[in-house]
């Protein structure tokens, strides 16, 4: 019976990648097993292979998924050309602490390399797709564009583990955590003349 609700299962995919998420929104990626998604999916044990192969896999799907979640809230191309004013870059990585707290698995997954499968083109090109977005945004507010494309999204990350992580909670103090990452992005950023 567990092969025929396998097999009629519907978007199996769908739902041991939605499963998956919500284990390492709650447990962190550590605690994801595909043997304990199958069971919570109600299909055999190895039915989770036939989509992801192994646990890497997901993982990979997952941070691929984030990837281009990510770039849709960073926005296209054309939004982030020839940003007029601070306040666009500013709202680029307020738009990226915002994916954070409303994706938490992803974001915990995205970013760790040795959960994922390093090589697998969907991961290498949605991962270049999210850093083109960024790189664009930084241009004209350094000298160094390199410099400041790490140095934006190192601030931008780093304010989003923080956060999540609930290492804020008492610097914050209830203050708005966009207002407060603006204003750390008006300390760090000036356009270049």
């Amino acid at each position: 019976m567990t092969t025929e609700r396998a097999y009629h299962h519907g978007d199996l995919r769908r739902a041991l990648l939605t499963a998956a998420l919500d284990v390492i929104a709650t447990e962190g990626p550590a605690a994801l097993s595909l043997r304990d998604l199958a069971r919570r999916a109600g299909v055999s044990h190895a039915a989770p292979a036939h989509h992801f192969k192994d646990r890497a896999g997901l993982l990979t799907a997952i941070a691929v998924e984030g990837h281009g979640l990510l770039s849709a809230a960073l926005g296209g191309a054309d939004d982030l050309r020839d940003l007029p004013d601070l306040n666009d870059l500013r709202d680029l990585g307020v738009r990226y602490v915002r994916f954070a707290t409303a994706h938490p698995a992803h974001f915990q997954t995205m970013f760790r390399p040795e959960l994922l499968r390093p090589d697998d083109p969907e991961l290498l090109a949605a991962r270049e797709r999210t850093r083109d977005r960024l790189r664009t945004a930084v241009q004209g507010y350094s000298d160094d564009p390199a410099i400041g494309f790490m140095a934006a999204w190192s601030m931008a990350h780093g304010f989003a583990t923080l956060l999540l992580s609930h290492n804020l909670d008492g610097p914050l103090d209830g203050r708005d955590p966009e207002e407060i990452f603006r204003a750390l992005t008006g300390e760090m950023f000036r356009p270049t003349d």
